[in-house]
């Protein structure tokens, strides 16, 4: 197979598009939740310079989760996609030191904060592995 079109599995395009859904999903409750998403930022950022950065990461998301089926970029964007998650886990780690509620909920038991935390690794192997080529069966 050429470089255009890069070699997957249809559990790898499944994982893709359930990525990108959620993705998509995400920026848009980014958009409906703000300020709970702003919340998950140290105070001493101004309140409006924190709701951009929750609106410019829901249109990130939105843009990535597009390109995840740019087939040339595919591998790249995956590698992006991660590196993207890892900029964005200080906000989780901030949020379950401080006992920020996850956005929506006016309550979240401390417990599930420190969690989450484990979700982060989880999405990152997910898209990496659904952005690699599969490996030869020789």
């Amino acid at each position: 197979m050429s470089d255009r079109n890069p070699p997957t599995t249809v559990p790898r395009t499944i994982g893709r598009i359930l990525f990108a859904l959620l993705f998509i999903a995400a920026g848009i409750y980014h958009f409906v939740e703000t300020l709970g998403f702003a919340a998950m930022m140290p105070k001493f950022l101004p309140l409006e310079l924190r709701k951009w950065v929750v609106w410019i990461s829901a249109v990130i998301e939105w843009i990535l989760a597009i390109l995840l089926f740019v087939p040339p970029i595919r591998r790249k964007m995956g590698i992006i996609i991660s590196i993207f998650l890892i900029l964005i886990f200080p906000a989780n780690i901030y949020s379950a030191i401080m006992h920020i509620p996850m956005p929506g909920q006016e309550y979240t038991p401390p417990i599930y904060l420190w969690l989450r935390l484990l979700v982060q690794p989880l999405f990152i192997w997910w898209i990496l592995w659904a952005t690699s080529p599969p490996k030869d069966k020789r």
